[in-house]
């Protein structure tokens, strides 16, 4: 006699949550910057110094330890992003602890200049870490705005298949051009040599190219029967290029605060080595 066992029920496979880093596990890096902001008003208000509240004192010691290793504890994002070693969760919370904390950093570094500015070292780095924080916010807003609007613009192409399409584009314009007349010919001829996507910097920022083949040939070419063909085969490069160009934008946004977030970052790093430097071995 042969046991059949128990079907048993198959086992419950738990989705893969995608959590934004704005929220990431309920708020949990919000909890803490703010319970960090909390307690250094509390250090700032509880000590008493002779004469106004500066750097120098015990509480000003303390608020400036934390702030100069909260720093270097921000700094390491960078690296840790790069390492092959964190998975995508780990990036996630990295990523949401590095945004909450760099904010936490402002009412930290304030609190430990005790409100004193000047023309010196440790107000530079002051201003420093504030513009680094500044850019960093416009990082966000870049990451988490600007990636669906690619993957909108993009739909189901990637931008090889965009270039690909545009490419037997020109070659399907240059065919039917053969019969054409001259004038019209030659504007079809134009705009599938001069096929611009790109360009330098400030053209990839705007999205646009004000002399572009394509556009002048549709522009230029009449509206007839003889010519309907070709108008439709610059219509659909025309929209392609234009999503292309979008994409670049897109792109190039993030690209630029880059170039400016991460220099800023290693200024910053040096201003802050200077202005301990001073603080311990110069005074």
């Amino acid at each position: 006699m042969t046991v059949t066992p128990p079907a048993t029920a198959p086992a419950r496979i738990r989705p893969i949550r995608h959590e934004s880093f704005l929220v990431y596990e309920r708020f949990r890096y919000p909890k803490i910057a703010g319970g960090a902001m909390v307690v250094s008003i509390l250090l700032y208000l509880v000590d008493s110094p002779y004469g106004s509240r500066y750097g120098g004192t015990w509480a000003g010691y303390t608020l400036g330890t934390i702030g100069a290793l909260l720093i270097l504890w921000l700094m390491s994002f960078g690296y840790w992003k790069r390492s092959y070693t964190t998975n995508q969760g780990n990036l996630v919370e990295w990523l949401s602890a590095h945004v909450y904390l760099g904010l936490a950093l402002v009412v930290i570094a304030t609190l430990h200049t005790g409100f004193h500015f000047g023309w010196n070292i440790h107000t530079l780095a002051y201003a420093l870490m504030c513009v680094v924080i500044a850019s960093g916010v416009f990082g966000v807003v870049c990451y988490y705005r600007y990636p669906p609007l690619m993957t909108e613009n993009r739909g189901s192409t990637t931008m090889p298949q965009m270039l690909g399409r545009i490419a037997a584009l020109n070659d399907e314009l240059r065919s039917v051009a053969i019969a054409l007349d001259d004038r019209t010919a030659t504007l079809v001829e134009r705009a599938t040599e001069t096929t611009e996507i790109g360009g330098p910097f400030w053209r990839q920022l705007s999205g646009r190219n004000p002399n572009c083949a394509t556009a002048a040939a549709l522009a230029g070419i009449a509206a007839t029967a003889a010519t309907r063909q070709v108008r439709l085969l610059l219509d659909e490069k025309a929209q392609l290029l234009s999503r292309g160009r979008r994409d670049i934008r897109y792109k190039a946004v993030i690209d630029i605060w880059l170039y400016l977030h991460v220099p800023l970052s290693f200024a910053l790093l040096a201003a802050l080595l200077a202005h301990v430097v001073s603080v311990f071995f110069l005074w």
